[in-house]
């Protein structure tokens, strides 16, 4: 008959310092305590779940009382004690679960028993369990004893919660944080329990198992167990993938491609597919910010040490995040929060992860509809396309802007809008002819071909793109002189066109432009950040205006908050305002009396 099965968890359980997985530093200072000797009274050994807290209580305990303690700190495991301990009947080590023990008189008891002295070895061990649990009544009575309990009483309190404890308890203990166990140290000891085990497991099956785990060891070695019992002693990715309901990361990397190739379609058949699957929209959207999370860590070497996973994932991991920008993970990110926050309100929270995805495929790609359309007008030429417009279907449309020509002023630039000539036939848009001399190379031509949109085509480069001749035509400066009168009437020109911007001509009203260091730049006065930063959301367009009035395209305006209180005008009530009227003319009282007029 074969031994009764004993779990992972509790069979693998370290009995020694050495043997706790994660926590070396931690272990370290209380075996250097152990040997020197320096022992508190109280002990409190805060962390997240299943990452050795009570393990290390108990080996604490078997080490303080051990007879023969070996130079490096550890319990010997061969003398009485030990022996007691191991087998679970060692008087000096008592173990209290506060979650169901929390009152009063559970702690009158254990008061009680701190009373009775060690019967064999040096001192008895009371270790409280989740102490979070116990009322505020029974924190109360355990605070004189454990503030000055006798010399051979020890306490460790354990907890998962540290904020709960009060401050008085903390006072009195000395505080070691665990840590969470890291995806490497969980993966190594779980090949150790594989190798005593006899069954045989991928690395990447270990690797979803320790993910799975969150950082706690008892969770990994549960997970482990389940995940072998259906396998046989044959652990493989895809078993592990199935038995835990995780979902693969191919399918994460598959749809980061779909978001470089802005494929919405092929984005929301995945989505489709991990839903058919039986996977949680909600879960399905965390995990893609974790995807992303993961990518942009592993971007740089100096941030790459925080990928925890194999080399062989981790190196996938850093051949996709050559492919983005930085730009994009943290758009991407922000999308998929904002997707997480809103989900549980969404009435329709399918589509809410749908509209998500086609954002992201759009974080690359960016459409651009004019495309197609500008090889077809680049191929008109300036001689030939006034010489085509007698020919379209609108020439009443063509006809007055072929006589407005010659009442054009002398000045205005006809090279702009050359003429055909009379005498020649029209000729069809396919032929060329020769282009009327310019005045200057370089200057951009109208065309008017029936109801084909008007560009603007440079002559020296017909094959120029029209944002480039408008760039090229723009870069001369204009540069004429003004004085303070000058913009000040420019100003209040802006502040009469624009009296829906009631907040802005408020401020322009009251907030004169004064000269700077220049004759170009002015500077404006403000009384509050609020003012500033309303004044520079309209600055360019203020500026544009202005520059326009003006004719001087050299203009800057700086806007500053004063340093000392400023008298804004006051915004009257139309009551007010009759009333300021009536107080500066007596007659204007009169008159609302015989007329009998009056304000709702």
């Amino acid at each position: 008959m074969s031994d009764k099965y004993i779990v992972s968890a509790r069979k693998y359980r370290p009995s020694t310092f050495r043997s706790v997985v994660g926590q070396q530093s931690l272990t370290h200072t209380l075996k250097t305590a152990i040997a020197s000797g320096r022992l508190a009274h109280a002990y409190l050994f805060c962390g997240p779940r299943g990452v050795g807290k009570t393990t290390c209580a108990r080996i604490f305990a078997k080490t303080i009382n051990c007879e023969h303690p070996t130079p490096e700190g550890e319990a010997c495991n061969e003398c009485p004690s030990c022996v007691a301990f191991n087998e679970q009947r060692s008087y000096n080590i008592n173990e209290l679960d506060a979650a169901s023990n929390n009152s009063v008189d559970n702690i009158r008891d254990l008061t009680e028993q701190v009373r009775i002295p060690p019967q064999t070895g040096r001192y008895r061990v009371f270790i409280i369990d989740e102490v979070h649990m116990l009322s505020q009544a029974a924190f109360n009575a355990f605070l004189k004893t454990l503030e000055e309990p006798p010399e051979y009483a020890i306490f460790i309190l354990a907890t998962t919660e540290k904020q709960k404890v009060i401050p008085t308890i903390l006072s009195r203990c000395q505080i070691y944080d665990f840590a969470r166990i890291t995806v490497p140290d969980i993966v190594q000891q779980l090949q150790y329990v594989c190798g005593q085990e006899n069954i045989e497991a991928e690395p990447a099956a270990l690797n979803v198992i320790a993910q799975k785990a969150d950082g706690a060891m008892r969770d990994a070695l549960s997970i482990f167990d389940q995940v072998a019992a259906s396998t046989e002693g044959h652990i493989t990715y895809q078993s592990a993938l199935d038995n835990l309901n995780v979902l693969d990361y191919d399918y994460y990397f598959r749809l980061v491609d779909t978001f470089l190739a802005g494929d919405v379609m092929q984005a929301l058949l995945i989505y489709k597919e991990i839903r058919d699957k039986g996977f949680d929209s909600q879960f399905f959207i965390n995990g893609l910010a974790q995807h992303l999370r993961d990518l942009m860590v592993a971007s740089t070497p100096q941030t790459r040490k925080l990928l925890e996973m194999n080399d062989e994932v981790a190196q996938q991991y850093g051949v996709q995040s050559t492919k983005l920008a930085p730009q994009f993970y943290y758009r991407a990110l922000d999308l998929c929060n904002s997707c997480d926050l809103n989900y549980r309100n969404a009435s329709s929270k399918q589509l809410l992860v749908e509209l998500t995805l086609v954002k992201l495929c759009q974080l690359v790609v960016a459409p651009q509809p004019q495309q197609a359309a500008q090889p077809a007008i680049k191929k008109i030429t300036p001689a030939a396309a006034p010489q085509a417009a007698p020919r379209q279907q609108q020439p009443a449309t063509a006809q007055p802007q072929a006589t407005a020509a010659p009442k054009q002023q002398p000045s205005a630039p006809q090279q702009s809008q050359p003429q055909p000539q009379p005498q020649q036939p029209p000729q069809p848009v396919a032929q060329t002819a020769p282009a009327p001399k310019p005045a200057a190379p370089g200057r951009p031509v109208a065309s008017t071909l029936g109801n084909v949109p008007r560009i603007m085509v440079n002559v020296a480069n017909p094959t120029a793109q029209p944002a480039q001749a408008s760039a090229a035509a723009a870069q001369p400066q204009r540069t004429q002189p003004f004085t303070v009168e000058q913009l000040q009437n420019a100003w209040q020109n802006y502040i009469d066109q624009h009296p829906q911007e009631r907040a802005l001509v408020t401020t322009m009203s009251y907030a004169l432009p004064k000269r700077g260091d220049s004759d170009e730049h002015y500077e404006m006065i403000v009384g509050s950040p609020t003012e500033q930063k309303h004044v520079e959301e309209h600055k360019e367009a203020l500026l544009s205006f202005l520059s326009e009035e003006l004719k001087n395209d050299r203009l800057t305006l700086d806007v500053k908050v004063s340093d000392e209180p400023i008298d804004t005008p006051k915004i009257l009530s139309p009551r007010e305002v009759v009333e300021q009227i009536k107080s500066h003319n007596p007659g204007f009282n009169q008159f609302l009396k015989d007329f009998e007029l009056g304000l709702a």
